[in-house]
C-alpha cells in the first residue's frame, strides 16, 4: 500500500520540520501532515534573532521555508492537510486526514501549541509590529523602548515583565484580577523591580497604532473608567493551549491538555513520539522545538530499528 510510511509527522513548525529532516536523511519513508496553515508560531513573528546560523536576524516565514525546503530536498514528502483523527490501537498506526487516510510504523506528533489572544481586531493586524506573545523572542526587538506592556498574572507573564524590564526603560503589567497567579517567588522579583508597574483589575480593549504599537486602550472592570496607557510593544501572555484534542484518550495527557512524555519525546505509546510545544510547557522556543523534533526522531529511527528485528 503507497500510504504506509516509516515515519508520519504530523504538524510543521521548527520541531516537525526537523524531524523529517532528520529521519528523511536516514533513508526512511517520512511524510509531513502540515495542516492547512503550516509553519507553526514562526509564520506569525517578524524578525528572528534568536536562531543560532542567522547573525542578521531572519523573518520568521523565511526560516520555516527554509526548514520546509530542507526536509524536502532529502525526500519528505508533504501535504496541506488537517489530521482529523488517529488510532494507536493497532500496528501499523493510522492516521485519518481531511481526504485520506495514512499507516505508519511510527508517528511523531509536532502540532504545537497556540497563543491565546485577547481576541481584537487591532490585535490581530498589529500581530508582529509589536504585538507578540512571546517576549523573549521579540523583546530584544525593542531595546531601549519607553514601555513595554505585559497582558496577563501568571508565572509566564512575571518571566516576561522581568525579561522586558532588562530591554525597555518602563514595563507595565495589566492583570484583569486584583492579585498575580504567579508563584511566590515570580511575584516577589517583579514587584522588587523597580522598572515594573502593575494595573489592577483592568483589561485592555484596543491596541492604538496603524502600523505599529504606540499604546493600549484600557478599561478598569470595577470603575469602567477608561485610559490609554502609552507604550511601543504589548506582549500577551494569558496562557497556551496546546494543539492535542485528536489525541484525547489515546495518550496520557495532563488537565491542560499537553501530551506527557518520557525520556524527553516518548509518548504513553511505544514508536509514537511528541516534540515542541505539545509537550514542552516551560521553554517554548523555535530553538528548543527543533531540538526536541531532532530527539524524536532518532527515537523513531532506534524505535524502527527494534521492531524490524523482531519481525525478522
Amino acid at each position: 500500500m503507497n500510504n504506509i510510511y516509516d515515519v508520519i509527522i504530523i504538524g510543521s513548525g521548527p520541531a516537525g520540520y526537523t524531524a523529517a529532516l532528520y529521519a528523511a536523511r536516514a533513508n526512511l519513508k517520512v511524510i509531513i501532515i502540515a495542516g492547512s496553515t503550516p509553519g507553526g508560531q514562526l509564520m506569525l513573528t517578524g524578525q528572528v534573532e534568536n536562531f543560532p546560523g542567522f547573525p542578521d536576524g531572519i523573518l520568521g516565514p523565511e526560516l520555516m521555508e527554509r526548514m520546509r525546503e530542507q526536509a524536502m530536498k532529502f525526500g519528505a514528502e508533504i501535504i496541506y492537510d488537517e489530521a482529523i483523527d488517529v488510532d494507536f490501537s493497532s500496528h501499523p498506526y493510522k492516521v485519518k486526514t481531511l481526504g485520506e487516510e495514512y499507516l505508519g510504523y511510527s508517528v511523531i506528533i509536532a502540532t504545537g501549541a497556540a497563543p491565546r489572544w485577547l481576541g481584537l481586531d487591532s490585535e490581530k493586524r498589529l500581530i508582529g509590529r509589536g504585538v507578540s506573545s512571546c517576549a523573549t523572542c521579540d523583546a530584544p526587538l525593542f531595546k531601549n523602548a519607553e514601555n513595554i506592556v505585559i497582558v496577563g498574572g501568571g508565572d509566564s507573564a512575571m518571566e516576561y515583565a522581568l525579561f522586558t524590564a532588562n530591554i525597555a526603560k518602563k514595563v507595565t503589567v495589566i492583570h484583569r484580577r486584583d492579585k498575580l497567579r504567579a508563584s511566590k517567588i515570580m511575584q516577589e522579583r517583579a514587584f522588587s523591580n523597580p522598572k515594573i508597574k502593575f494595573v489592577w483589575n483592568s483589561i485592555v480593549t484596543d491596541i492604538i497604532g496603524q502600523d505599529r504599537v504606540e499604546g493600549v486602550k484600557v478599561k478598569n472592570l470595577q470603575s469602567n473608567e477608561e485610559f490609554i496607557i502609552q507604550c511601543n510593544a504589548v506582549f500577551v501572555a494569558i496562557g497556551h493551549q496546546p494543539s492535542t484534542s485528536i489525541f484525547k484518550n489515546k495518550l496520557e495527557m495532563d488537565d491542560d491538555g499537553h501530551i506527557i512524555t518520557r525520556e524527553f519525546v516518548k509518548t504513553s505509546v511505544p514508536g509514537v513520539f511528541a516534540a515542541g510545544d505539545v509537550h514542552d510547557k516551560k521553554y517554548r522556543q523555535a530553538i528548543t522545538a527543533a531540538g526536541l523534533g531532532c530527539m524524536a526522531a532518532l527515537e523513531a529511527i532506534r524505535y524502527l530499528e527494534e521492531i524490524k528485528m523482531k519481525i525478522k
